[in-house]
């Protein structure tokens, strides 16, 4: 059984909470939001594939696509195009751990997984490219 889902938008990690007396935040004031609508996704995915939740163990690719900058273009009459030296790889924040937490408690709270220590295998990279979002598939391996 395999699951595919692209959750549009940028993506957003899991961080440090932080600490409120008696209670925890998290740090991060956009994960929220963001989960929101990774779990409606990811339910309608589900549906829509006609996907059971996962109860045996499974792999997670995960592609997290950031916008690029403008640094990353051309001017002129290369205005729109990608400069020759641009880097396809993000090697700035957000951490790639942060965000495969952020995703591992999204597939758990919308019914994906049982449990997020289901997950034995991630394949997971963040890049650059055109707009930002997740493009996630969750394979069953037994």
């Amino acid at each position: 059984m395999t699951l595919t889902c692209t959750i549009p938008g940028r993506p957003e990690q899991q961080g440090s909470k932080r600490n409120l007396g008696r209670h925890s935040i998290e740090a991060n004031p956009n994960l929220a939001p963001w989960r929101a609508d990774a779990i409606w996704r990811l339910q309608k995915a589900m549906q829509e594939q006609m996907v059971v939740q996962f109860t045996g163990p499974v792999e997670v690719v995960a592609m997290f696509v950031y916008a690029r900058p403008r640094s990353h273009y051309g001017t002129g009459k290369n205005a729109g195009k990608v400069k020759a030296g641009a880097p396809m790889w993000k090697t700035s924040a957000a951490d790639l751990d942060k965000l495969q937490r952020a995703v591992g408690d999204a597939l758990t709270q919308a019914g994906v997984l049982w449990d997020d220590a289901l997950i034995v295998h991630w394949d997971a990279r963040k890049i650059w490219g055109a707009g930002g979002y997740v493009e996630l598939t969750v394979r069953g391996l037994s």
